[in-house]
């Protein structure tokens, strides 16, 4: 399978790398966080605003996308990356979280699974073969297979049988993907909170040998510390010499405690959704607009940011546009939580790079949280 990942620097007090993924569509560093346009759009954001914050890689949904407005119709405009205009890279996720999460009346059988639209409630069938289809279509950078993302709590004789369906359905993508120069399937690694079952799923998949690997399955309703104990005794196992993508996770500590384990690659919609409900991530805290105090703070969002934002606008017009429901609002607090989490992942690189990287999220911790970052490396 055709190599994509350079690793370029190392922390020596934690599982942390820097490194460039390769792509069609241009390159990216690593670790990096991706804004999430769900249906071919990052909510309230333009693609220039978002190259303005420095995004390099954004996601889209397969299963979005496939219900509206249809993957033939994105093939058609060219592609996913003209269709919306962002002529750099993209990754689709294969829809399975979206299958098992949103549509109704899920079947389960060994050749895919039906389900209802959230949308008009009508019938659709998916398979391995029609995930990597519809991505195919969509002509993202970087694809998923086809998994079954279990709910939190499952028990593990189910677990046990969903991973290997996950497996058998992993080697069904990859025979069905059809445009391999131009387009990098990734793997997903399955197996709930069970070590056992998510050694068994990775040495799977590595065998299957995928140019990168997802770790879904997380952020699933289970509490932080059971996810970083998952990571703890995942990420040795993974290999080494490929980006690995914890998938569905944004808060800045668990993009923290990710990086520190040797995860590459994050997505969520968090920046995004609670910006429309008006809170700001800052490097003091979270803040929320709405509040009385700020009703005459001419102070931006944060003094040490620099977007757009926080370079022209003031709390006390943010929280007048919020109480007044002009959209401006949600699109400006939009742009500072995606600058601000993609600056975080900048200066994680710089220290994983300068061999700090313990002495910066730590710094960062005790602002942002006003508590100390446990972490405790065990080479």
């Amino acid at each position: 399978m055709k190599k994509i990942f350079t690793k370029t620097g190392s922390s020596s007090e934690s599982l942390a790398r820097t490194g460039m993924v390769e792509t069609y569509h241009g390159k990216f560093e690593t670790p990096i966080f991706m804004p999430v346009g769900t249906q071919a759009t990052v909510k309230t954001m333009t693609p220039e605003e978002l190259r303005e914050c420095e995004a390099q890689i954004i996601l889209s949904n397969t299963y979005h996308l496939y219900m509206r407005p249809g993957s033939d119709l994105v093939e058609k405009a060219g592609g996913l990356h003209r269709f919306m205009n962002w002529k750099h890279p993209i990754l689709t996720d294969s829809g399975g979280f979206q299958v098992f999460s949103l549509g109704h009346l899920n079947k389960i059988t060994e050749e895919g699974v039906t389900f209802q639209s959230h949308i008009d409630g009508s019938r659709h069938f998916i398979s391995p073969e029609k995930a990597v289809e519809i991505q195919n279509q969509l002509g993202a950078d970087i694809m998923m297979v086809f998994d079954e993302c279990v709910p939190y709590p499952s028990d593990h004789e189910y677990v046990r049988n969903s991973v290997d369906r996950t497996t058998r359905w992993a080697k069904r993508c990859m025979d069905a993907h059809r445009n391999q120069d131009k387009q990098h399937l990734f793997g997903i690694v399955q197996g709930g909170m069970y070590h056992d079952l998510r050694k068994r799923s990775a040495e799977a998949l590595i065998d299957l040998d995928f140019p990168g690997y997802g770790i879904g399955g997380l952020s699933v309703g289970e509490p932080k510390k059971i996810m970083y104990d998952v990571l703890d005794h995942l990420m040795p196992i993974m290999p080494p010499d490929k980006p690995r993508y914890l998938m569905g996770v944004g808060s800045p500590d668990a993009l923290i405690h990710g990086v520190l384990r040797g995860v590459d690659m994050f997505d969520c919609v968090l920046p995004t959704r609670i910006a429309r409900n008006g809170t700001a991530m800052t490097s003091e805290g979270p803040v929320i607009i709405k509040n009385a105090k700020h009703f005459e703070s001419w102070a931006p969002l944060d003094s040490d940011c620099q977007c757009y934002c926080c370079r022209n606008y003031s709390r006390a017009y943010l929280r007048h546009l919020f109480k007044s429901n002009e959209i401006l609002g949600l699109r400006l607090l939009s742009i500072h939580n995606i600058s601000f989490l993609l600056e975080l992942m900048k200066g994680i690189r710089k220290a994983i790079k300068n061999d700090c990287l313990i002495d910066y999220c730590q710094a960062f911790y005790r602002r942002y949280y006003q508590e100390e970052l446990v972490f405790n490396f065990i080479p």
